[in-house]
């Protein structure tokens, strides 16, 4: 923490906070929003078990709020493919160098980037899947989720998506299902050594900010057009991670 200047904090901060106003009108990409920002300011090893810490608070906090809408056997489709997912990621995260992880996380934003934004300008039909494709949408989502932060989550959307559950059947089952995912997630990092003092000094600090954001995004959700939510993230997407690129 020592290392941390006023104007760096305060970076850590403004994003933090709107990642999770991203987070609380779309549902989901917390993470994908402040993970390679955060990575400019500190190393992705503390960046990324950081703000899982902080979106497993938020889980467990919608958890406790959504628990009657979750759909249970949706969920237990899920759960298991995740947690392999999650453990595979876990052992890469460990073993790989810092730029590397970088340079992974900047490949993977720009794929995922063009890929929204062709969806929004192109626009896709309805899909609808078996059960069958809980197996890869579980063990891919927590695999890109625990090496990046975040951006896994949206196979697992789209999945849910496609499986015809009603929308507040959807927010609370991926939150069911991405707590489920941090707790293998945050084990791993701790037994890892990620969680050290200064990791849990910047979570104490951006704790409140994490809810203020959240707040604030669940309040402004229903006054954003949707398809320009969508077209306005992937573009700063884009450009984080091109930034990650050049670094």
């Amino acid at each position: 923490m020592t290392d941390l200047g006023y104007a760096q904090f305060a970076w850590l901060a403004a994003v933090i906070f709107g990642a999770f106003v991203v987070r609380g009108m779309s549902g989901f990409g917390a993470g994908m929003i402040a993970v390679p920002l955060l990575a400019f300011v500190i190393p992705l090893q503390l960046a990324v078990p950081l703000c899982s810490l902080l979106v497993f608070v938020l889980f467990v906090i919608l958890l406790i709020r959504d628990h009657e809408q979750v759909v249970w056997p949706e969920l237990w489709l899920l759960v298991p493919p995740t947690i392999i997912g999650a453990v595979l990621g876990l052992w890469l995260f460990a073993v790989l160098d810092n730029r590397i992880l970088v340079m992974m996380l900047g490949g993977f934003l720009v794929l995922y980037s063009l890929y929204m934004l062709t969806v929004s300008m192109l626009g896709l039909p309805q899909l609808r899947c078996s059960a069958r494709w809980s197996l890869p949408a579980g063990f891919f989502g927590s695999f890109f989720d625990t090496l990046f932060g975040g951006g896994g989550g949206t196979l697992v959307v789209i999945y849910v998506n496609a499986r015809g559950v009603t929308r507040a059947g959807f927010r609370a089952t991926v939150a069911a299902l991405w707590f489920f995912e941090m707790i293998a997630r945050i084990g791993g990092y701790a037994w890892s050594g990620f969680y050290d003092r200064t990791a849990l000094l910047l979570f104490a600090m951006l704790l409140p900010l994490m809810w203020a954001g959240t707040v604030t995004g669940e309040r402004l959700g229903d006054r954003v057009n949707s398809e320009t939510f969508s077209r306005v993230l992937a573009v700063m997407l884009l450009a984080s991670g091109l930034s990650l690129l050049a670094k």
